[in-house]
């Protein structure tokens, strides 16, 4: 596995051209997040003694570059001293730069503005199955996985298990294989209000007002020896609350269709 230096990451990118690029979409992206709307962070101190390298973040997903956005914000305030806000962004001049996350390859092709993202630490893979819209079935490039491997080897890495910005979508069981061969700290992010306050994509304000809330939980305690893939998955699904048993909506709709039989019922 290749490794970083202390002028570029494990993937050869210059860390001079990573810092700038973060502290720019950081000044950016703050008002988005401290001024139209206000960002709320718990949970970073779970944060402050992690070590340097081989920790997962897993996550939901609500927007293709919010989402990730704060992350940056999180992890710099967190690397400069400042635990669960983002109200001073001097953190921006000394980043967080060995953080990666893992994105879909055909969003980070797509325009100028993503390609931007992608050289601050976008790790691509291939969806399996869906692309450009469309249902695919394809096998699983192992470079890919070697790629998130490297970024693990050499930093933090953020993953969204769901692979999607659909809310309680099935989470996809590379990830969970990833956790038990890479062995990894795992930190799951619980985010809500992304997709109220944002467009799709994350670059557009949709609405001002909103709170958006990200939270860190403590560390999943998963025994790797034991416990197999799924298992895994299921505990990664519940700490991010996307299991069917956090969809209200989802009960809503199970509780009418059951009312509207017992009506049925009496009626005959």
């Amino acid at each position: 596995m290749a490794k970083k230096n202390i002028f570029t990451d494990a993937f050869g990118t210059p860390y001079f051209l990573k810092r700038f690029i973060i502290f720019i979409l950081g000044v950016v992206s703050y008002r988005r997040f401290n001024g139209f709307n206000k960002l709320k962070i718990t949970g970073t101190e779970h944060l402050v003694d992690l070590p340097d390298s081989n920790v997962l973040f897993v996550s939901n997903h609500q927007t293709y570059f919010a989402d990730v956005a704060a992350m940056y914000h999180a992890f710099c305030a967190v690397n400069n001293g400042y635990l669960n806000t983002i109200k001073n962004p001097i953190y921006l001049l000394n980043p967080k730069i060995d953080f990666y996350y893992v994105a879909a390859e055909e969003t980070m092709n797509k325009g100028i503005l993503p390609k931007i993202f992608k050289i601050a630490g976008a790790v691509t893979v291939k969806r399996t199955w869906r692309a450009e819209g469309k249902s695919v079935n394809r096998m699983v490039d192992m470079s890919e996985v070697d790629n998130i491997m490297k970024a693990l080897d050499n930093g933090w890495v953020a993953t969204f298990p769901q692979g999607t910005t659909s809310a309680f979508a099935q989470g996809r069981r590379g990830t969970a294989k990833l956790v038990k061969n890479q062995r990894p700290i795992v930190i799951p992010i619980k985010i809500n209000g992304f997709r109220r306050a944002f467009d799709k994509k994350g670059l557009r304000v949709k609405v001002t007002g909103v709170k958006p809330t990200m939270e860190f939980k403590a560390p999943l305690d998963i025994d790797y020896d034991n416990e197999k893939a799924p298992e895994i998955l299921l505990k990664i699904m519940t700490a991010i609350e996307q299991t069917e048993d956090f969809n209200v909506l989802h009960n809503y709709d199970e509780e009418l269709k059951a009312k509207k039989l017992e009506q049925k019922d009496s009626n005959n």
